[in-house]
């Protein structure tokens, strides 16, 4: 229960729905790699690499994986090739709420098509082409952040190191006898 929660906002989803769809569609896939498992060797060899294609298109996988690293994906990996996750990060949005609202607004554009879909599933070549239309207000808000510690709330902070706390409780013990003087 606690997971669902935590994924449904470190990705940004809406409802629990949206990431029901994507545990069924994981689901589907591993269960299409499961029955090529079940397979003859020849049979198997011919029908693995359209699944694999299908699924390095996405990028989900590599050209050269194999069936066990179909199994091994994971719900996160598919969330992670939404176009909601791959905006914020590639356009430097400060939530995944603001990227699904830039989306839904009609902000974002793929090469020259508008895309208002935040569950589109982003292939690899597309992800290049992944930009802002000219004339959204983002362009003006959004910037590359100067730091990796996130909002420029926290860019400014400073981590405290031992001597500079040891310089500093001398002068509060100054200022607590002055004042009890």
């Amino acid at each position: 229960m606690m997971d669902e929660l935590k994924t449904l906002g470190t990705f940004g989803l809406k409802t629990k729905r949206e990431l029901w769809k994507a545990r069924t569609n994981l689901s589907k896939i591993r269960h299409q790699a499961r029955s090529l498992l079940a397979l003859r060797q020849e049979v198997r060899k011919e029908k693995e690499p359209i699944l694999i294609n299908s699924l390095s298109k996405i990028g989900l996988v590599d050209k050269n994986s194999t069936l066990d690293d179909v199994l091994n994906l994971q719900v996160t990996d598919l969330l992670s090739r939404r176009l909601q996750t791959i905006v914020q990060k590639k356009l430097y949005f400060k939530t995944p709420y603001q990227a699904r609202q830039a989306i839904v607004h009609g902000h974002i554009i793929i090469g020259s098509n508008i895309v208002t879909i935040p569950s589109y599933t982003v292939k690899v070549d597309e992800e290049s082409k992944i930009q802002l239309i000219p004339e959204s207000s983002f362009n003006q808000t959004l910037s590359k952040p100067e730091s990796d510690l996130g909002s420029t709330e926290t860019e400014n902070l400073m981590v405290e190191t031992p001597q500079q706390s040891e310089k500093e409780e001398p002068t509060i013990n100054q200022e607590t006898e002055k004042e009890s003087n």
